[in-house]
């Protein structure tokens, strides 16, 4: 793909790589940049919808809770969840925020106790493939590392590693080489 931003291309030339494991495990690919998911335009009022009788739902708001059914669906059904998100000003893209705000819902995907909230989405692997124009990993500028790892565990998903494609904007093939060479290690252990 030579039109697609350098972030796709380790995605799409390494699939076969990251879903060499598909012997044993169905897999989710949350790739958010070919998504249709809107933010929701009334968060709070978007939030209460879901939770309305069907025929109280404009169609707006039933094929928004259908879509969002279908996306938290799939998570539950996977054992292991491969997301591909590029580091946008210094975090998620607003696409992958817009997932994330379809799958977290109380109740279905958490739930809240006396002890704090729990994670409904247990026992799942996920990989999280990453690339950066720049060297962000253990670095304080890197904010999306530790915020993914907050609302994965939020869901339940606590088994998260990491493939860092770094440097993009100015040695691509390094980034690139590098970040292959941290999917063989996954697969191979």
């Amino acid at each position: 793909m030579t039109d697609a931003p350098r972030g796709l291309r380790l995605e799409d030339d390494d699939r076969p790589r990251l879903e060499a494991c598909r012997r044993h495990h169905q897999h989710v690919v949350a790739n958010q940049g070919a998504g249709d998911i809107g933010p929701c335009e009334r968060p709070g009022e978007d939030v209460r919808v879901r939770d309305d009788p069907c025929d109280q739902r404009t169609a707006e708001q039933a094929a928004r809770v259908a879509l969002d059914d279908a996306l938290i669906a799939e998570l539950q059904a996977a054992d292991t969840v491969v997301i591909g998100v590029p580091m946008y000003n210094f975090n998620v893209t607003a696409q992958f925020k817009n997932w994330i705000d379809a799958v977290a819902r109380a109740g279905v995907t958490f739930k809240y106790t006396e002890k704090g909230p729990v994670g409904l989405l247990q026992g799942k692997k996920v990989y999280v493939v990453t690339s950066r124009g720049g060297i962000h990993r253990d670095q304080p500028s890197d904010q999306m590392t530790p915020y993914l790892r907050t609302v994965l565990a939020f869901l339940g998903m606590t088994d998260v590693s990491f493939v860092y494609a770094e440097g993009m904007a100015f040695a691509a093939e390094q980034g690139l080489s590098q970040a292959r060479a941290q999917i063989d290690e996954l697969l191979a252990a």
